[in-house]
């Protein structure tokens, strides 16, 4: 294949543009000739030209198609345009947590601070008990941004100590980005395929399916004639007084601004229906001449070929070019503080660190990368955000402790019906870094299907030990039968106690006993959390001070019994046969090869969107579709069954107690690393199978799919049996190596007696 550029004017923007497809960098497809577009920095026609004859140079000549020639380029050519060709080709994208180690370590106990990480669903106020903990007045500070919708959607780590306020914060690849623009313009033009209104359009344009990432934060948001309406539902009382939300107007976008932004839709929203309409007219007639007739594989099967070919489209390709420019151009924005990249090629940032004594300076800085606030749609730059870490005095007002804690907050777990989903790895990874483990619930709704996930994933992870349970809304918690603090209490905990019962139908009992002994200590009650800290309640701030309390203890964790277990290996081999038949039997459902009246089968379109993201190396589940996460979540419990039952022990414990806080710590080594296991088996060893999947379309595309995908999952988690195939062998002697390693660490042997 033969590469060549081509110039054509900057948009919006006096100059020049050079396109090319890059030999060397991979499209959202996982093929070479990704197209690139840069700004030449001239408006003269013949220099512009000039430049487009050297990058045609040096895409005639495979000898420069190596990052190591970068130096050597730059003898030979114009900056402007090595720079073009090498950014992206040098370096592999950063570690984030690195990058923002660089600029401010996060202390552990080695410096004296406990490292607290908080879980929960979406719009359990885990962001507001933050706020409390951190010093943040809901009105005037404003971070992090809470809603009842999701709304962290990065990793928010704060750091109080007493010396300058400092930030670091990390932002996705461009390649993530560009993945997540090319899925919300396809939703788009789905959306025109389907004959949705403008409004629909625009509405699937500015917001992926996921929730996470929103367009409309960068762009602006659209405004219709049914805004003025909103007046109707509005819920305020004349007597209740409003919270003062705007702490400064700048970071309010002018209207000639708004205006300006709104424009910019339009025509985004304009050219994606067009581009959709004239793609669709051509499909429909080949492959759906009857709609009303036609019968729903064949809808399917037109509305994937729609979707796969609009991908080689030009123009298609053009307007998600387009949106990225109009990205990049939000980082111009930042005026203070300092952005760093990857390299000197490349103009994608990777990090943003900024350091002042001021207060509401900083928070107003921060806040471009947190914030929801709808005044600043058009500016935020929350939706390119990895993560923020902040250091500086973010002490809570409702005390004079001044505790050594580490915050950890991020995204909320979501409301998934499915019991049997698991907790997402992006939390359970941190497991083993942290000294608690904070699970913020709503006390009007107690412990539903994440809240249990999180539970079970703690409990056969052996870190029980690391447990708190605050529950939010207690205010809320009402009733003629609950007439004090300690029946709505008991009321809560109720829950609790219900559904660790229950857990012992997955787990032994000895694991869940030991929780029940200790689980009442471990729970808080909070409520009202919406305002201001000087507002809370006696009640509610002595429960915060408990819970301050309770993270400082968590930074000594118990001496460890000197009572070590022995294992027999030989039971290992039906944990490891009972954890692949679950996982195989969970995703027979998922896939459609099979019903279920507790798990239901997956959209295609979302299998897809799993498939795109493990195929592209994105991501490695796609909202509540986890293959790693149920990989790790199933063997862990079944080998947790089997640490259990030891054969025998160097002393006998003086109690149950005893005996799971020795067997612990081989749960916790167990789980840390079957993660990395799972990440290699499921992905890593089978990328050629996802991409292959991520290929097809059109008829019976989607039962190609889902046949591969359980094709996978067979090979990466084979249930062993009488007579092993070599797969089963390889996979039962890694688990095996991971047990054994985590028991001789601790102390303790496996061998056959």
């Amino acid at each position: 294949m033969s590469y060549t550029a081509s110039k054509s004017p900057t948009k919006d923007r006096p100059g020049f543009s050079i396109s090319f497809r890059h030999p060397c960098r991979s499209d959202s497809k996982g093929k070479p000739g990704l197209k690139v577009r840069r700004g030449l920095g001239t408006a003269n026609p013949e220099e512009a030209d000039a430049l487009v004859a050297q990058m045609n140079e040096l895409l005639a000549d495979e000898s420069w198609w190596n990052a190591g020639r970068y130096n050597d380029a730059l003898q030979t050519f114009d900056p402007i345009i090595v720079d073009a060709f090498f950014d992206g080709l040098q370096a592999s994208v950063a570690n984030p947590v690195a990058l923002r180690d660089n600029i401010i370590p996060l202390p552990g106990r080695e410096d004296g601070y406990a490292r607290v990480l908080f879980v929960g669903t979406t719009g359990a106020g885990k962001t507001s008990l933050l706020r409390h903990l951190i010093g943040s007045d809901p009105d005037k500070d404003r971070f992090p941004s809470t809603s009842t919708a999701k709304t962290t959607v990065s990793d928010i780590e704060v750091i109080p100590d007493d010396g300058p306020y400092r930030a670091a914060v990390t932002f996705f690849s461009e390649h993530a980005i560009r993945a997540n623009v090319e899925d919300c313009v396809i939703a788009a033009c789905s959306a025109e395929w389907d004959g949705m209104s403008e409004e629909k359009i625009a509405d699937k344009l500015l917001h992926h399916a996921d929730q996470r990432f929103r367009l409309s934060y960068l762009l602006g948001a659209w405004q219709t004639s049914d805004d003025a309406a909103d007046d109707d539902w509005d819920f305020e009382g004349a007597d209740v007084q409003r919270s003062n939300v705007v702490s400064d107007d700048r970071e309010t976008v002018p209207a000639a601004e708004a205006a300006a932004l709104q424009a910019k839709l339009a025509s985004y929203v304009e050219r994606t229906k067009t581009i959709a309409a004239a793609k669709a007219a051509t499909i429909k007639a080949e492959l759906l001449p009857e709609p009303s007739t036609a019968q729903a594989e064949d809808l399917q099967a037109a509305l994937e070929i729609f979707q796969s070919e609009l991908f080689e489209d030009e123009a298609f390709r053009d307007l998600v070019l387009d949106i990225m420019e109009d990205i990049q151009l939000r980082f111009d924005t930042l005026n203070v503080g300092a952005l760093s990249k990857r390299s000197k090629t490349a103009r994608w940032p990777e990090l943003w660190s900024y350091e002042t004594d001021d207060r509401d300076d900083f928070l107003r800085h921060v806040r471009w990368f947190s914030s929801n606030y709808a005044p600043a749609f058009g500016r935020l730059l929350t939706p390119l955000v990895d993560g923020i870490r902040v250091r500086g005095p973010l002490h809570p007002v409702f005390t004079d402790r001044r505790a050594k804690v580490v915050y950890l907050d991020g995204q909320g777990l979501g409301h998934t019906p499915d019991s049997s989903s698991s907790v997402t790895t992006h939390v359970t990874q941190r497991f083993a870094d942290v000294d608690t483990i904070m699970l913020v619930d709503n006390a009007e709704q107690p412990i539903q299907a994440a809240a249990q996930a999180v539970l079970r994933a703690v409990a056969a992870s052996g870190n029980y030990g690391k447990l708190a349970i605050t529950f939010t809304h207690f205010d809320q918690v009402k009733g003629l039968n609950l007439p004090s603090f300690a029946a709505k209490r008991a009321h809560v905990l109720a829950s609790v106690h219900n559904y660790l019962a229950r857990l012992r139908e997955v787990l032994n009992g000895p694991i869940v006993t030991a929780m029940e002994r200790t689980i009442e200590s471990q729970c808080f009650m909070l409520g009202g959390l919406d305002a201001a800290s000087e507002k809370l309640p006696g009640g509610v701030k002595n429960q915060l001070e408990q819970l301050l309390e309770q993270f400082e203890r968590s930074i000594t964790p118990p001496p460890l019994p000197d009572a070590k277990p022995s294992y027999d290996p030989a039971g290992l081999g039906f944990a490891v046969q009972r954890a692949a038949d679950s996982f195989q039997r969970a995703w027979k459902y998922r896939l459609g090869f099979a019903a279920s009246a507790e798990i239901s089968k997956e959209h295609w379109t979302r299998v897809k969107a799993l498939n795109r993201r493990i195929a592209n190396e994105l991501d490695i589940e796609y909202d509540s579709l986890r293959p790693v996460a149920d990989f790790v979540g199933r063997i862990t419990e079944e080998i947790s069954n089997f640490l259990d039952h030891p054969v025998r022990w160097t002393r006998t414990p003086t109690d149950d107690t005893e005996a799971q806080e020795a067997i612990a710590p081989i749960r916790q080594a167990v789980f840390r690393e079957l993660h990395t296991l799972a990440i290699t088996r499921l992905v890593d060893e089978h990328l050629v199978d996802w991409r292959r999947g991520n290929d097809y379309k059109g008829k019976g595309s989607a039962d190609r799919r889902a046949v591969d995908i359980r094709a996978i999952y067979e090979l990466a988690a084979p249930v062993p049996g009488t007579v092993n195939s070599e797969p089963a062998l390889v996979f039962m002697k890694a688990v095996r190596d991971i047990v054994r390693s985590a028991i001789e660490e601790q102390g303790g042997e496996m061998k056959t007696l």
